[in-house]
């Protein structure tokens, strides 16, 4: 078992997951990891613990540090079971060990695991608890992402524990940011899909941890690989998706049910690029649509586009606009087209559906009956300059 030193006297005991592949509805193509700290002083602390399937591994590694019974404290930043799996199993070793969480992970905790009985010690924002050479100071942090979230930080050596802050859905053997190529990728797909509607309390809590004068030399958190090079690289980016500030460019999702649309999409996708804005193609039932969204997250524009079927819109389509919804995209504008029959009713539902969710028009709807000819593919190309120009305006 392989127990990494984050700082001194604070280690790694966390799990890789290398082979899951949802994350209830995640697409974690590149599996994720379980990161649980422990923090040494005179007394010992376990900071979060892992998915209860690691249960073992977890206590695999402690036991290389130190006995597991003679852990004092097990604070758990958030409830969810992949972070909170493995406590039944460190609680029935760890006899005497206090839990600490905040008012909402008490209750949580509870709920989960109907165990009353466990020493349990509410933490609010200011809070320290003395190790004895290590000092745990506890942040509340409703909403990032359930009620209960909570951040502890180790002042002697600036290490922040966030836990669903900051993390990535990301499986590799090496534990550091500069030991491994594209982290930033993963972390804004993470963002984008699992952070993305918390926009507001995501602003907030920065602001938090600035005015709280915090020396952050390393973040660690629940999911991924610990930021150590460059912790501020992190912050800025979460501070900029948070506020939706968005460049040149525009991402064209689509389906379409014998080719029209797809005809569509290209050649806007061609219109807006001949302008000098970024633009970016997906078919939304081939691609992974937690790629889409990553890509969505610093874009100005998300063109959307479908055939009519049963005078709506593709499932797929449907079922994209629902998802991004749930999200509540900030900042972003917004344009429509597609083909159809007898019948146009896919534009005017997904039209209805950007409305919902706020996204400003950018030109009115496109629409070809059957098969686009040259002279209306060229119509496709001259929109998505138009496209363009109100992005670049």
């Amino acid at each position: 078992m392989v127990v990494v030193e984050v700082a001194e006297g604070v280690y790694w005991v966390g799990a890789v997951d290398w082979s899951i592949r949802d994350f209830h509805g995640y697409v974690t193509r590149h599996g994720t990891t379980y990161n649980a700290y422990l923090v040494k002083g005179d007394k010992v602390a376990l900071v979060d613990t892992v998915k209860a399937d690691f249960s073992a591994e977890l206590l695999a590694k402690v036991k290389e540090m130190t006995p597991p019974e003679r852990i004092d404290y097990v604070v758990v930043n958030h409830v969810e079971p992949d972070h909170s799996g493995a406590l039944p199993l460190v609680m029935s070793v760890a006899k005497n060990a206090r839990v600490i969480a905040t008012g909402a992970g008490v209750n949580g905790l509870i709920r989960h695991y109907h165990r009353e009985d466990w020493p349990l010690s509410v933490a609010k924002t200011g809070d320290e608890l003395p190790l004895g050479g290590k000092t745990l100071s506890f942040i509340e942090a409703p909403m990032l992402h359930w009620p209960d979230s909570m951040f502890t930080y180790v002042k002697e050596d600036g290490l922040l524990l966030p836990n669903d802050a900051f993390g990535q859905h990301l499986a590799t053997s090496q534990r550091f940011d500069d030991e491994v190529g594209d982290v930033m990728g993963p972390a804004a797909e993470y963002y984008a899909n699992i952070l993305m509607p918390l926009s507001t309390q995501v602003t907030r809590i920065i602001e938090k941890l600035k005015g709280m004068g915090l020396r952050i030399n390393t973040i660690a958190p629940s999911h991924g690989v610990i930021w150590r090079k460059d912790p501020a690289r992190i912050i800025q980016a979460y501070l900029e998706w948070s506020e939706g500030r968005s460049r040149s460019k525009a991402i064209v999702v689509f389906d379409s049910m014998w080719g029209s649309t797809e005809k569509m999409a290209h050649a806007i996708a061609e219109g807006i690029a001949s302008r000098g804005v970024e633009a970016k193609l997906f078919h939304l039932r081939r691609d992974d649509i937690n790629e889409v969204l990553s890509e969505a997250l610093d874009a100005k524009a998300i063109i959307i586009g479908s055939s009519t079927l049963n005078n709506g819109s593709l499932p797929a389509v449907a079922g994209f606009l629902a998802y991004l919804k749930g999200l509540r995209p900030k900042g972003k504008t917004t344009a429509v087209f597609g083909s159809y029959g007898w019948g146009g009713g896919a534009i005017r539902a997904i039209e209805a559906e950007c409305k919902a969710m706020g996204l400003e028009a950018l030109a009115d709807a496109l629409a070809v009956k059957y098969v686009p000819d040259q002279d209306e593919l060229q119509m496709c190309v001259e929109y998505g300059r138009r496209i363009a120009d109100g992005i670049k305006s």
